[in-house]
């Protein structure tokens, strides 16, 4: 495992697995009475968001504390950032006050690459989203989810829901995953492309040709702009949020045109295989890119995600601050966790 957790295109397949694997084991952890581990006890873990996502943060939040660590959270809203203070001069207060990692969403694309390269810090840095780039942990929760629900079946026949410790050691060789919706504005697409394909998965790029960035074709993946075309041969399909606040064109004629052409439905879930799941990032644009059919079915794992990426966030935090000691402790010393401290920076 690297130092620093910045793009889904850095991760190979052996520490793609590696992470998967460690999630398997640290979703253990939920099932206990006390579901917290020694593991980072004495580390400290900074939340620094300079755009909204309150999903996001208390994801990595709970993670952090949920192994022990101090954790604090930083906002650039009401803080010095919001008075002018530069991404360098926080780093350096940081640093300063001893962050051993630094989980950073930016609207900015790159950010979180020139906090890891610029030596302002000697912790590890964590990219949680930045502009329209990446977001490396929630296409691993994605593919953790979809490992869950399909890996296992080399013939490409339908399988099962896998519980906890199924899907350690298997790939998503050969699934068809159909990502469907903003590409344009949206970070999931690209880590859930480069991730996937790593992991051996086909993966088809559904949107409106306004909404498809400059580029894809260099991109690993197939794009198509017909959604009912793909979906009968796609193993998990995901709707991405239209995300209006990004954009400042007329991308497509009106919401109801782009629901009647890019929309999940009823209808259209059911021309899907029938162990294909649905699955969305969120928030979601009930009636829009997503119908309150499809978003309150059994076969949306929405939720799960939500789980999920704690398990993930866990285990990204471990390899990266505490990996060379034993992931699950005995459950003795787990039951008698130190007292972690949030500080909010005012």
């Amino acid at each position: 495992m690297k130092r620093h957790l910045i793009s889904a295109a850095d991760l190979t397949r052996d520490d793609a697995v590696l992470i998967l694997d460690t999630a398997e084991e640290m979703a253990r952890v939920a099932d206990r009475p006390i579901k917290k581990l020694p593991t980072l006890r004495g580390r400290t873990v900074v939340n620094l968001f300079f755009e909204d996502s309150t999903r996001t943060r208390i994801s990595f939040e709970a993670a952090a504390k949920r192994l022990s660590a101090d954790v604090i959270n930083f906002s650039a809203k009401g803080s010095s950032v919001s008075k002018g203070e530069s991404l360098k001069d926080t780093a350096l207060t940081l640093e300063a006050m001893g962050a051993d990692a630094v989980v950073i969403r930016h609207h900015s694309s790159g950010a979180p690459h020139r906090l890891a390269t610029s030596g302002w810090i000697k912790g590890s840095v964590v990219n949680a989203g930045d502009g329209t780039h990446e977001h490396p942990t929630q296409a691993l929760l994605d593919a953790f989810t979809m490992r869950r629900h399909l890996a296992g079946a080399a013939d490409g026949g339908p399988t099962h829901h896998r519980g906890p410790g199924d899907g350690t050691g298997r790939d998503l060789a050969g699934r068809k995953v159909t990502i469907v919706g903003d590409v344009l504005h949206g970070r999931v697409a690209r880590s859930n492309v480069h991730l996937l394909t790593t992991l051996g998965a086909e993966v088809t790029l559904v949107a409106p040709p306004t909404l498809v960035p400059i580029g894809v074709e260099s991109w690993p993946c197939e794009v198509s702009y017909d959604l009912d075309a793909v979906l009968p041969t796609s193993d998990a399909v995901m709707m991405l949020r239209v995300q209006r606040e990004r954009m400042n064109a007329a991308f497509f004629p009106t919401e109801r045109e782009y629901a009647r052409r890019y929309g999940l439905t009823g209808d259209r879930m059911a021309r899907m295989p029938e162990h294909a799941i649905v699955m969305h990032p969120g928030p979601m644009n009930r009636g829009m890119e997503i119908t309150a059919e499809v978003a309150d079915s059994p076969r949306c794992t929405a939720v799960e995600q939500v789980t999920n990426g704690v398990s993930i966030r866990m285990a990204a935090l471990y390899l990266l601050l505490g990996g060379n000691e034993p992931a699950l402790a005995p459950s003795a010393p787990a039951d008698k966790p130190a007292r972690t401290e949030e500080t909010s920076t005012p």
